[in-house]
């Protein structure tokens, strides 16, 4: 096989350990007085200033901190070879499972190094023909499409743009068959779908744009409107959300068009459920679900009986049905009953598809409409499956199925036979069949069992010398199940161990699992990831020399709290767009909304006490020899803004005691991670690893 083998070697000669621990030279961050007081404690807050992201010496102390950085990163003499390996790898073809609208197959495709994916489609001949291509939208391909949605017949689509990485974008309205613009543009649109009505008009959700910064100002009122054709924006009527206050509200049609759902809610667990009968004029909303104790989801429609999934009286979810005229929770009936594991549910060519996870290994099972089991349908192996969604006239469906080791393969289902068969296998170089991805338990510190997947090389030798990633998030009720990632697989490559807990806090256990690392449980999420980085030490895996703690955003909490807790257990800490000032999270953006899992510092005294106790940002100590770190953050980002990781980069910079490197990469145009372009991806994760290598005094060579 012609291809570059990448393998490690300790770094040899005094030339890079004395390049390694030489002092580096910060840029003079400025403190001031700024103090806030909580429950009578008074808590400093000296680098305040570094919050407001339009003023001019902001953006100094960016450029100052990035010339820093990138000024370090150059000067590892293996960062080359891995970015080429990495492009290399990441250089082949992708395509996405088809979906019918109209007479026309469409599917998306990335030849191997765009940035941003192309939107094609074929006519009922075969012709193929580029309908949307993002890499167009702007010259550095950092504006890329969110979705495209479109009408019934398909004769109309919506399409939603994000520039630079923001959560705000523009949806643009296009005909479908000549693909003409419209001319109608919707601006200021933020965390929303698009629900067409016929070829009318839409449904869509957004907040009204926020005094002062449009990147961290607080956006806390959320509206769903209907925009009608031809008409202009300012005239857009508000369906929900003006005499009630809630900070996530979405809108969304059953597939007939009958019935418009929404879904309210306050924070990123729990939702009121409501619907508006369409077929009667002047309904009005229907509450289906008065409370935030549950999540609910309507699936599907047959007539007026509504399929509904939810965590009600159920935590590990079920599927219910019941009738439109009267949908409150005391008139639901099990269609699908809660098990012990987990379940989301999604329907397809008439039927409805149980996914549950085991251990966070996917297990699919079909139901019809009556609720009769029709089979389990058989998967290519342990890992995730996704889709198995379409409309009630769809003949195939389409699903994904990928896990650490295996690059994402789509198949086509047919329903009726329960047969699968490859519709898009990527030509990766990479050889599956040199490695392992196997499930460990191991114990917390509480005496929790939690599992944990680690892959590796098959020839991998225990000796406690191996690089190790340790991944983690433990949050939202997000669930990590295995994935194949290029960045990952030259990890591997490169001799590395990938290393992912299911922390607590996460879905996989469903929502007895979540609660259990939220607010004045959060500990036991740390406590989790800290006990699985011992287990590989413990088990010879790897020792403290050669592990780096990861994770990106409520991730980026945990690196940041594990670090200082535990600074002597790893060698490299890589916080990506963290929450690290749990303090004052709650003031910025959508902040505010995930409170459900950490409260905020104005709850109480006892909860204020219990987050100063753990906030990264505040427990940092001078005088401490913290890992070598690397923090990573957007410019753009308006979900966690980046002053998380500037305070925090400003701090342990100050505080550090040791020579390991305190730096911190700010990527221009980019937001929070979707929608980044192919090229910035692949420079970030080559710059991540490179460091993380280097400072583990080892190396590469081909």
């Amino acid at each position: 096989m012609n291809k570059t083998i990448v393998t490690l070697a300790m770094a040899t000669g005094l030339g890079m350990t004395a390049q390694m621990n030489q002092k580096i030279n910060y840029p003079n961050t400025r403190k001031d007085n700024t103090k806030d007081t909580y429950f009578g404690t008074e808590v400093p807050d000296p680098y305040r200033w570094l919050e407001d992201d339009r003023s001019k010496e902001t953006a100094e102390w960016v450029k100052a901190e990035n010339q820093v950085t990138f000024d370090y990163l150059s000067r590892i003499p293996f960062r080359d070879a891995i970015k080429a390996r990495m492009e290399k790898l990441w250089n082949y073809e992708r395509i996405s499972a088809p979906f019918t609208e109209g007479s026309y197959t469409y599917y998306y495709k990335n030849n191997g190094l765009q940035n941003q994916s192309v939107l094609y489609r074929k006519d009922s001949k075969g012709k193929e023909e580029v309908f949307l291509d993002p890499n167009t939208f702007s010259k550095d391909g950092t504006t890329s499409l969110s979705f495209v949605k479109f009408t019934k017949k398909g004769e109309l689509a919506a399409y939603m743009i994000s520039e630079g990485g923001s959560d705000w974008g523009k949806i643009i309205l296009i005909n479908a068959i000549t693909k003409k613009p419209l001319g109608e543009t919707i601006e200021n649109v933020k965390f929303s779908g698009i629900a067409w009505k016929g070829s009318d008009g839409f449904y869509y959700s957004t907040y009204e744009r926020p005094e002062g910064s449009l990147l961290s100002a607080m956006t806390d009122q959320h509206k769903v409107y209907y925009h009608k054709l031809g008409t202009p924006q300012k005239e857009d009527k508000v369906i929900f959300g003006n005499d009630i206050k809630r900070r996530y509200i979405s809108a969304y049609l059953t597939e007939d068009e009958r019935f418009l759902i929404v879904n309210a809610a306050n924070s990123t667990s729990g939702s009121e459920l409501y619907l508006s009968d369409l077929s009667k004029p002047g309904s009005g909303m229907i509450t289906i679900a008065d409370n935030f104790d549950s999540d609910s989801h309507v699936i599907d429609n047959d007539g007026t009986t509504l399929y509904i999934s939810t965590n009600y009286n159920a935590p590990n979810t079920r599927v219910v049905t019941v009738d439109a005229s009267q949908p409150q929770q005391a008139n639901w009936k099990d269609f699908i009953k809660e098990t012990e594991h987990v379940l989301s549910a999604s329907s397809g060519s008439g039927y409805i598809f149980a996914s549950y996870m085991q251990d966070a290994i996917s297990v699919i099972k079909q139901y019809d409409h009556k609720g009769k089991l029709v089979r389990d349908i058989a998967l290519p192996g342990p890992g995730t499956a996704a889709g198995f969604g379409g409309d009630k006239d769809e003949k195939v469906l389409y699903y994904s199925f990928t896990n650490y080791i295996t690059p994402g393969t789509i198949y086509s289902f047919d329903p009726k036979s329960g047969k699968s068969e490859v519709y898009a296998k990527p030509k990766v170089d990479f050889n599956s069949d040199d490695y392992v991805s196997k499930q460990v338990f191991y114990t917390s510190k509480d005496g929790t069992k939690v599992p944990m997947i680690i892959t590796h090389r098959k020839d991998l030798k225990l000796d406690g010398t191996n690089p190790t990633m340790l991944y983690g998030y433990g949050g939202f009720n997000v669930s990590l199940t295995p994935a194949f990632s290029i960045a990952n697989a030259v990890w591997l490559e490169n001799g590395g161990i990938y290393a992912v807990p299911n922390l607590r806090g996460g879905g996989e256990y469903g929502k007895k699992w979540h609660d259990a690392g939220t607010k004045l449980q959060k500990q036991n999420v740390f406590d989790d990831f800290i006990a699985s980085a011992e287990y590989l030490n413990t088990n010879h895996y790897t020792s403290k020399e050669y592990l780096a703690a990861k994770g990106g955003s409520n991730g980026g909490l945990l690196v940041g709290a594990a670090m200082t807790q535990r600074p002597d257990l790893f060698k490299v800490a890589l916080p990506a767009v963290g929450v690290l000032d749990m303090l004052r999270y709650h003031t910025f953006t959508s902040g505010a909304g995930w409170a459900y899992d950490y409260g905020t510092s104005s709850d109480s005294k006892e909860i204020f006490n219990y987050i100063k106790g753990y906030s990264p940002l505040h427990n940092i100590k001078k005088g401490t020899h913290y890992p070598a770190t690397l923090i990573t953050t957007g410019d753009h980002d308006d979900r966690v803004v980046p002053a998380h990781s500037f305070k925090f980069a400003a701090t342990l910079q100050e505080n550090q005691a040791g020579n390991e490197p305190v730096l911190i990469r700010i990527e221009t145009n980019a937001g929070h991670g979707a929608g980044k372009s192919v090229a910035q991806t692949i420079a970030e994760a080559a710059d991540i690893q490179a460091f993380t290598l280097y400072n583990m005094n080892l190396s590469v060579k081909k």
